[in-house]
């Protein structure tokens, strides 16, 4: 699994912040922008490719967890995985999956306790997802959207803030509950 050791790790950058006092001087780097995790299989190769560098171009820090290179018979699985894990983990902040249709990653990384992924493939899912259900992985289609839907839809999931309302809280604890009674 790729580690980026350069950067504060994202618990212990959350855990500075919340320790320091209004008053105190800080002392840890303030990060503006997520940490954003990327896969895909050969089918999502080309859009993953082009999305992680307008990633970077807009200054978000991204991780890659491949492929590498487009074998055609690579298997997302291979690579959503350990995406979904360092999403789960809090090695990345948000995740973007991407394979042919976007189906399997959808289903793969959601087999990972922690994360919830979905398909998505409009804007008011891309926010809406995250508003009220926590989406932390957004999961594409290669093969079913272009490159600047793709953009708009990433940018629209990144933008997003989980409203933390009581009945969703409520609903994310059912969720959680199931992953703990597999």
């Amino acid at each position: 699994m790729p580690k980026n050791t350069s950067n504060i790790s994202v618990r212990s950058l959350r855990s500075a912040i919340s320790k320091r006092s209004s008053d105190e001087l800080l002392t840890t780097p303030i990060k503006t922008r997520l940490c954003v995790g990327v896969a895909a299989d050969h089918g999502g190769f080309e859009l993953k490719e082009q999305l992680a560098g307008m990633l970077r171009g807009a200054g978000y820090e991204v991780i890659d967890f491949g492929d590498g290179q487009p074998l055609p018979d690579d298997d997302y699985p291979d690579f959503i995985v350990p995406l979904a894990r360092a999403v789960a983990s809090g090695e990345v902040e948000r995740g973007v999956g991407i394979c042919g249709s976007g189906v399997g990653a959808s289903v793969v990384a959601n087999k990972v306790a922690g994360v919830r992924a979905c398909l998505i493939h409009e804007t008011f899912s891309a926010h809406q997802g995250v508003e009220d259900d926590a989406l932390n992985m957004i999961c594409l289609g290669g093969l079913v959207v272009g490159p600047a839907l793709a953009w708009e839809l990433v940018q629209t999931f990144l933008g997003a803030k989980f409203t933390g309302e009581e009945r969703h809280r409520r609903r994310l604890a059912k969720i959680a509950d199931l992953e703990t009674k597999r």
